[in-house]
């Protein structure tokens, strides 16, 4: 499994663009098991290598930036990779009416140092990551979060096991809720374990 996109990953923009219809449907099909849904407005994007080498030939090809930009992907995209002892997620609060979503997102500040995985009833907080401040001062919350959920050796095991019961959720008192992680989702992020 690899932990880093280099730059020798990176395509050459016109090859990419010809493979680009191509490498967008698998990383559709890689996602689908991914992803899971929390209550009315949260959806976790669990990253991996293979979602951020997407996600960064996705702003070289869209932005144009040329090798001058791919320095600034790597930097920005790498630390959401899982290192081997953690799953990390991209977290959206996804509401499609403006007003409405500034009204929910005004009550969510902190929101994301309330997210939590829980396995066969231990619970592993999340933490946001350091350099980016997804509460305003005011107390909004950002619409996208980056939460990484750091792993012990046996919650690795549980995690890993067939059927264990995994839950994933916020406890903030604005949004207290949770999901059962699909066992198909289960099975594809124990993959990012070391």
């Amino acid at each position: 499994m690899k932990r880093e996109v280099t730059r020798a990953d990176i395509l050459p923009a016109a090859e990419y663009a010809d493979a680009r219809k191509k490498k967008r449907a698998e990383i559709v099909s890689l996602k689908k098991n991914r992803r899971l849904e929390v209550g009315p407005f949260a959806t976790f994007y669990f990253e991996c290598y293979e979602t951020m080498l997407a996600q960064i030939h996705e702003m070289l090809f869209i932005e144009q930036g040329g090798e001058e930009q791919i320095q600034g992907e790597l930097d920005a995209y790498n630390p959401l990779i899982p290192k081997g002892e953690e799953l990390v997620a991209t977290v959206m609060f996804e509401i499609d009416d403006p007003l409405r979503r500034a009204r929910v997102l005004a009550r969510l500040g902190g929101v994301e140092e309330t997210a939590f995985i829980e396995v066969a009833g231990e619970r592993i907080p999340g933490k946001a990551e350091e350099d980016q401040d997804r509460t305003s001062a005011e107390g909004k919350a950002s619409s996208v979060q980056f939460i990484r959920f750091g792993f012990a050796g046996p919650q690795i095991e549980r995690f890993r096991t067939p059927g264990t019961q995994i839950l994933v959720g916020f406890s903030h008192p604005e949004y207290g809720h949770l999901a059962v992680m699909p066992e198909a989702v289960r099975a594809a992020l124990a993959e990012d374990f070391a």
